[in-house]
C-alpha cells in the first residue's frame, strides 16, 4: 500500500480515495498503480448508496486522469453484495457502460475473491 488514503488535493482539497496501491500483474508486466475506493454498501438504500459510489468512482476516475494518469481507480465490493445486488442487470449495464474496475472482497476471511475489468467500446 502507497496510501491511506490517497489525497486528490490538485483536483478538489476535499476529495481522498481510500487507498492507493501497487499491484503485481505479472512479473514481465511489472507493478501496476492502482487506488481503491472501498464501498460496503450497507445503507437501506442499496440504490443510493449505488448511485452515490458510481459518481464518486466517476469524479475520482476524472481526477486520477489528471493527477496521475498511470493510477488506475478500483472500487471495492463486498462479495455478499456482488453476489446479489451487483447481480442484476441495471446495475451490471451500469458498471459496464462506465468501464469500471471492480475488486469483490470477502469481509469474513478479509481477502480478495476477484478482479474485475469491463472495457466496452
Amino acid at each position: 500500500m502507497t496510501h491511506d488514503p490517497y489525497p486528490l488535493k490538485e483536483w478538489n482539497p476535499d476529495w481522498e480515495i481510500d487507498l492507493g496501491a501497487e499491484r503485481l500483474i505479472a512479473a514481465e508486466k511489472g507493478n501496476e498503480k492502482i487506488a481503491v475506493e472501498i464501498k460496503s454498501f450497507r445503507a437501506l438504500s442499496f440504490a443510493y448508496e449505488f448511485h452515490t459510489a458510481i459518481g464518486q468512482y466517476f469524479n475520482y476516475r476524472v481526477s486520477l486522469k489528471d493527477i496521475e494518469h498511470d493510477r488506475v481507480l478500483y472500487m471495492a465490493v463486498p462479495s455478499s453484495k456482488w453476489e446479489t445486488e451487483f447481480a442484476r442487470a441495471g446495475i451490471i449495464a451500469s458498471i459496464k457502460a462506465m468501464n469500471a474496475k471492480v475488486i469483490v472482497y470477502n469481509t469474513e476471511t478479509k481477502k480478495i475473491e476477484q478482479w474485475i475489468t469491463y472495457n466496452q467500446k
